[in-house]
């Protein structure tokens, strides 16, 4: 051992298990302090880090426990135990290794110290590799818009707050290892989630000394209304979108006096006609034996009857003649089911004409039909108290010449259309199914047709109800859209970044409405994310906050089972550079599978036993000991743990400035007032 390895000793391994090792402190250390040729080092803190020569690394081991053991005495009368006599153990256990001169730490071990290895304490030198705070920036040049070399500084880390064992230590992460995976924040209401995660994003938007963070893409899913003032004090250079889901007449709250010019705003629109079968299916609760392949048919006659053919989804090389022929065979179809069915003859007649008042072409229309639905008395004829029914025989052979051999229907194919006309189209959509010969359709779909119009009824699906002609360019396309909430525009034939973040404000939707949002937007922006060439090219991270409230491992009891968009791209995100941060205060109900695929964990307090066993059962790694210390962390303390930092790390979060709008009720200020007390509401 070298000379300065032997100057640091404080005593050997006198015990090797699996799970851990005891050092046994040398005879004289008083209290478990060590006096070192740098300083005074107290080795008694559960957390700090010894070090064990091995050949030409050190192997690093964490503090777990302490203990004291007397020295037998051979005065029985004596009570005063000598402390100087006394042995003293520590309880280890190996986290990492390093070399012993330069390079880096490395997390793991695969050899474990023999007996009698001599321990060291650590020096501020090894602390500085373990928490890899030696990684500067480094100094690169780029190209702006213009084509012309600048420089700057790109950073390795940011800093995401200060060591809870070694006061004053940095605790940093590394950026590409933090925001190319998965991240998981979790901890009790309360405890600082909301906090940490507005102050990782002011370390990434508010480093002075780098190139500002223009290229990035944040969509915040803001379930409480509370971040847009933590970005108060972000440049102005990183601009932002806030979209508010609002009833229509309620007004938007202005921006702060600080982002004026920075961010843009708008209601929070999300037309129907985005959302997938699959996403319609889950919305009106359809069934997968009858409802849904008649939802699916319903979809596609939407667009069917619209006067523009281009508006008709997925129908390749059809051609308008064709579309004409598909029109008039549903029409011709429907039509004589009903005329065969077993109704009274106003209500077939009454039947057909409101049918017509929505659906109709140039051949088939209410002028066409309606000389053969004459009705004299029960009976369909050419006139009053006519013997003939000539006309009612005509149009019967004009229906059925406009029957086709069962053509194939147009699909969904995201089309705009009107919200209301999906009602119709569900009402055409039955009787082709019982033209077809299926008579208890219209039974097996009324809590289908109830649903539907329970969502028309309801203000508040107003976000979906879109009206075409009062949508923007970029509201009317998928790929626009998402552009938009990317920050992404069209400029000279290339794409060009405009803002950097986009915060859904959902504070006032209820829960249903939060599942829908989420899982739809999640998808069209995974979408547009697997198209994009090249791809992994400009990565997207969303926040999900409160995510066990729409990503839960069992389906809700609301519309939308969100889960299955957030764990497709929880599994698939990371090769298309789709990124989650998911922030929960009930881990052990969110999806199993959406934290399996996390790469970061940042866990505040947690006390609920189901939580503590599910965050026991996905780190493996981590000590029983610091296991049990997280449900008495104090506020705005964390244990961040994964590939972005060496070691798990318990740490104090770096204050947010300005906080995001979730403080904590000040019961005392409140209840204890002079009489007659406001009420601090706003009107």
């Amino acid at each position: 051992m070298a000379r300065d390895d032997a100057s640091r000793a404080i005593g050997k391994i006198v015990s090797v298990s699996a799970d851990r090792l005891i050092v046994e402190l040398h005879r004289g250390s008083d209290n478990f302090t060590i006096v070192g040729f740098d300083d005074i080092h107290y080795v008694a803190t559960l957390g700090s880090y010894l070090m064990v020569p091995m050949q030409a690394e050190h192997i690093v081991l964490e503090i777990i426990g302490l203990r004291e053991k007397d020295s037998a005495s051979s005065d029985a009368s004596q009570t005063e135990m000598d402390k100087a006599s006394s042995a003293k153990f520590l309880d280890v256990v190996p986290v990492g290794s390093m070399p012993m001169q330069g390079g880096s730490f490395r997390f793991g071990v695969s050899t474990f110290p023999p007996l009698y290895a001599d321990a060291l304490y650590a020096r501020d030198e090894d602390l500085d590799r373990i928490f890899n705070v030696e990684q500067p920036s480094e100094l690169e040049t780029k190209k702006d818009a213009g084509g012309t070399d600048q420089q700057g500084n790109v950073p390795y880390t940011i800093e995401i707050g200060t060591s809870a064992v070694f006061k004053g230590y940095p605790v940093k992460s590394r950026l590409d290892e933090l925001f190319g995976g998965h991240v998981a924040v979790l901890g009790n209401t309360g405890s600082g989630k909301s906090c940490t995660v507005a102050s990782i994003f002011q370390s990434v938007f508010m480093k002075p000394e780098a190139f500002a963070a223009l290229g990035s893409a944040f969509v915040i899913f803001d379930v409480n209304g509370e971040y847009r003032r933590a970005l108060d004090n972000v440049p102005g250079w990183i601009r932002s979108c806030y979209l508010k889901a609002t009833e229509p007449d309620m007004p938007i709250p202005d921006v702060s006096q600080k982002r004026q010019g920075a961010e843009i705003k708008d209601r929070f629109k999300l037309p129907h006609w985005f959302m997938s079968v699959d996403e319609w299916a889950l919305l009106l609760r359809a069934s997968e034996k009858s409802q849904i392949p008649a939802l699916r048919t319903a979809l596609g006659l939407t667009t069917l009857f619209q006067e523009t053919p281009a508006q008709v989804a997925n129908l390749g090389g059809d051609t308008d003649e064709s579309l004409k022929i598909i029109r008039n065979h549903v029409l011709a179809k429907i039509i004589l089911s009903i005329l065969h069915s077993d109704a009274s003859t106003p209500s077939k007649a009454d039947r057909i004409l409101a049918l017509l008042n929505t659906f109709s072409t140039n051949e088939i229309s209410k002028n066409t039909v309606s000389q053969g639905l004459y009705n004299d008395f029960g009976q369909f004829k050419d006139g009053k108290n006519s013997n003939t029914s000539n006309n009612y025989d005509n149009l019967l052979i004009f229906l059925e010449g406009h029957v086709k051999d069962e053509p194939v229907l147009p699909s969904y194919g995201n089309m705009p259309f009107s919200f209301d006309r999906l009602q119709a189209a569900l009402d055409l959509a039955l009787f082709y199914e019982e033209a077809n010969g299926n008579k208890q359709i219209r039974e097996y779909c009324s809590q289908l047709v109830t649903r539907l119009k329970s969502v028309i009824d309801n203000p508040d699906y107003e976000f979906l109800r879109a009206d075409v002609g009062d949508l923007q360019d970029h509201d009317r396309e998928p790929t626009h859209y998402v552009d938009r909430l990317l920050g992404i525009a069209v400029q000279n034939e290339r794409y060009k970044k405009e803002r950097q973040i986009c915060i859904i404000d959902l504070n006032d939707a209820s829960d249903e409405i939060v599942e829908l949002a989420s899982a739809v937007v999640a998808r069209l922006i995974f979408d547009r994310m697997r198209r994009a060439d090249p791809r992994n090219a400009m990565p997207v991270h969303l926040l999900l906050e409160e995510a066990h409230r729409y990503i839960s491992e069992k389906p809700s009891r609301f519309a939308i089972d969100a889960g299955i968009t957030f764990q497709r791209i929880a599994k698939e995100g990371r090769k298309y550079g789709a990124f989650l941060i998911v922030a929960s205060q009930r881990p052990s109900e969110l999806s199993k599978t959406v934290l399996s695929q996390c790469n970061n964990f940042i866990i505040h307090r947690i006390q609920n036993p189901d939580d503590l066993s599910q965050i026991r059962q996905m780190t493996p790694f981590i000590s029983e000991t610091v296991l049990r210390r997280l449900p008495s962390l104090p506020k705005q303390h964390a244990l961040i743990f994964g590939n972005s930092v060496n070691i798990p790390t318990t740490f104090r979060v770096r204050d947010a400035n300005p906080t995001p709008y979730s403080n904590d009720t000040q019961v005392r200020d409140i209840w204890y007032v002079p009489a007659d007390p406001d009420v601090c509401w706003k009107p």
